[in-house]
């Protein structure tokens, strides 16, 4: 769905996506939010969910860049500090997670999901012979 938030700045964004997300939640309850990467919808829609009680599943969980002047960055961690289960694409992602204190129960190792979207769209269009 999209929440047609726009541009602004940081905080306006997260903000409107928060209320839109919420709302959505609200008029359609769901037993699980899943997000997916580090941009500010990740971050956003897992608070509003965590907030509402809503487990949260977070795929591509777990990396790390270590710069902080990345807002991608900041988005990672807010969002792990606050997932259920996280769905990891390395084994990096996993030791990460466990230095974190996250038990491996709550952690499912997927592999990198955009590589294999990239292959299997690779696949899909070349010829057969």
């Amino acid at each position: 769905m999209n929440l047609e938030v726009g541009s602004g700045i940081q905080a306006e964004q997260t903000a409107a996506i928060m209320i839109g997300s919420e709302r959505l939640l609200l008029a359609a309850p769901s037993r699980l939010c899943l997000v997916v990467g580090d941009v500010t919808s990740t971050m956003a829609c897992a608070i509003a969910a965590q907030k509402l009680c809503v487990p949260v599943a977070h795929v591509e969980g777990g990396i790390r860049s270590g710069d902080w002047t990345m807002p991608e960055e900041i988005n990672r961690m807010v969002t792990d500090a606050i997932t259920n289960w996280f769905f990891t694409t390395s084994a990096f992602a996993n030791a990460n997670l466990r230095q974190a204190g996250v038990g491996e129960e709550r952690t499912i190792f997927v592999g990198n999901t955009m590589i294999d979207s990239l292959l299997a769209n690779i696949w899909s269009s070349t010829p057969r012979r």
